[in-house]
Parts: C-alpha cells; sequence; structure tokens
C-alpha cells in the first residue's frame, strides 16, 4: 500500500480537489513531470498537482503529443503514489479519435487513483480543432465516465484553439458553453489570460475555470479579483529546470566555472527537505 492510499481514501481526496476550486480563490496546481518533482512541490505547500504531458515526454526525451496512453497513464500512477495531494492528469486529446475510446481513457485514468484529468478539443492527426459538436460529444462522453462512480473525478475540459491561434475568443466561449452543457467540472482555455477576455470568459459561463500561467498572465491576485477558481503552469517548471541545465552545462563548457553550485545547493536542500 502506497503512503497515498494509506494516509486518504481516493474518495476523499477527489472530493477535497473539487473542493478546492473557489472562484476568486484561485488553487495554485503546478505541473511536475517526475515522481521526485512532484514531492518537492508537494513540500512546498501546493494543494493539488497535474501532470504536464510536455514534461513527462521531456523526460524520455520526446516531444509533446509523442507519448502512449499506457506511458502517460503509468507516469500518473507513479506521480500518484509519490505524494498526498490530489493529483489531475493532462491526459491530451485522451488518446482517442471517437468517444467510446475518450470514455476508455478517462476510466483508466479513475482507476489509475488520480482526482481528474482534462480533454482537449486539438486534434493532432489534423493539426486542428475537432468540429464543435465533435468536440461536445468527447467531453459528454469523458463526463459520463468520469462521474459514473460513487466518488467525484474531476473533468476538466479544454478549448484549446487560442493556444494554437485557431480561433478567436467567440468560438472559445461557444467551446466553453458547450462543454459546461455536455457534463464538464472544470473549464480550461489555455492561452487565454487576458482579463478582459477573461472576465468574458466568466460570465459566459458557470463552472470553475483554469488559467494557464504564460509569462504575459496577470498574477495571482489579479486573476483572483475577476474571479478565476484555478492557476496551472502546463510544462513551465520543467522547462525552467530544463534552463538551469542548459546553463549550468553551457557554464561548464564555456567558462569552466561551477557557479551552478549556488542553485545546486538549494536544489539540495529543497529535495533532502522532500525526500526526507
Amino acid at each position: 500500500m502506497t503512503l497515498h492510499e494509506s494516509t486518504m481514501s481516493t474518495s476523499t481526496i477527489r472530493q477535497r480537489f473539487l473542493d478546492l476550486h473557489v472562484p476568486g480563490r484561485p488553487l495554485l496546481m503546478p505541473n511536475p513531470w517526475d515522481a521526485g518533482s512532484a514531492k518537492v512541490l508537494e513540500s512546498l505547500g501546493f494543494r493539488a498537482l497535474a501532470t504536464t504531458s510536455a514534461g513527462f515526454a521531456g523526460t524520455v526525451g520526446r516531444l509533446d503529443g509523442r507519448v502512449t496512453r499506457d506511458e502517460a497513464l503509468r507516469h500518473a500512477e507513479q506521480v500518484v503514489a509519490a505524494v498526498t495531494v490530489p493529483v489531475s492528469a493532462d491526459l491530451e486529446s485522451c488518446f482517442a479519435s471517437d468517444a467510446s475510446g475518450v470514455a476508455e481513457t478517462v476510466r483508466l485514468a479513475a482507476a489509475a487513483g488520480l482526482a481528474g484529468c482534462s480533454i482537449e478539443d486539438y486534434d493532432s492527426d489534423t493539426g486542428g480543432l475537432f468540429p464543435i459538436a465533435e468536440a461536445a460529444e468527447r467531453v459528454a462522453a469523458a463526463a459520463e465516465a468520469a462521474h459514473a462512480g460513487p466518488d467525484p473525478f474531476v473533468l476538466t475540459a479544454r478549448a484549446d484553439g487560442a493556444l494554437h491561434g485557431l480561433e478567436g475568443p467567440d468560438e472559445t466561449i461557444a467551446r466553453l458553453r458547450a462543454f459546461e452543457e455536455a457534463g464538464a467540472d472544470v473549464l480550461y482555455a489555455p492561452g487565454v489570460s487576458a482579463l478582459p477576455e477573461l472576465r468574458r470568459i466568466l460570465e459566459a459561463v458557470s463552472l470553475p475555470i483554469n488559467v494557464l500561467a504564460l509569462p504575459d498572465a496577470p498574477t495571482v491576485a489579479e486573476l483572483a479579483e475577476v474571479g478565476v477558481a484555478r492557476v496551472s503552469v502546463g510544462s513551465g517548471f520543467f522547462l525552467a529546470a530544463m534552463g538551469a541545465l542548459a546553463a549550468a552545462g553551457r557554464e561548464l563548457l564555456d567558462e569552466g566555472t561551477y557557479q551552478f553550485w549556488d542553485s545546486a545547493l538549494r536544489g539540495q536542500e529543497a529535495t533532502r527537505a522532500a525526500f526526507a
């Protein structure tokens, strides 16, 4: 039995995750890329975590979108087992082209002990978005699978058009409203972070809204003021770690010096505290 299983039931963890979504008091939900980074983030005080598809793919030397469903779910299980806080999974477009396959992915995610997962409306096979009716059908299938059990499994439905430069604000709102009607629990439009656009979204829907903290995003306090319920960082922390690694490598190669130990010692302190 894992520490996660022994300290709190899956049902309790899932309910706690759902309860943490409070508009105006954003849940800060960072995205670890392995069990070690998950432990560090939990030790810092974060109350929930989410996997990152790009970060996980990076750990096996691949680009985002290049891992299989089985690999993503095994990875999610490892993160769940490493921590005691709720974990949601970034499952891309649920690794399926049809609604029945989407539902199966969500059932497997729930069986892995996750508190929730997300579904995208981006079709990596075509490089476009699923048509809105089809995207809503996929969310409905995911929601039915997510809510079939006795305890809440939090489904986050993503409208990814803004992130890929494929749609304007009106279509994003139309998709989010369709996903709300289809049974999602949380809505997410990565790439949308300007306060005027967020206000429009928050006026158009009633579900909690997640915002992706990109470089130009408003501060957490500003997001709280307009009613955002959750803030995540996507691959940001993984890329920050890779940036530090690249900088350390360049310093050793180009300068022959060891200033990287300044941040490395802080990392040593963090890992000792997290892994004890």
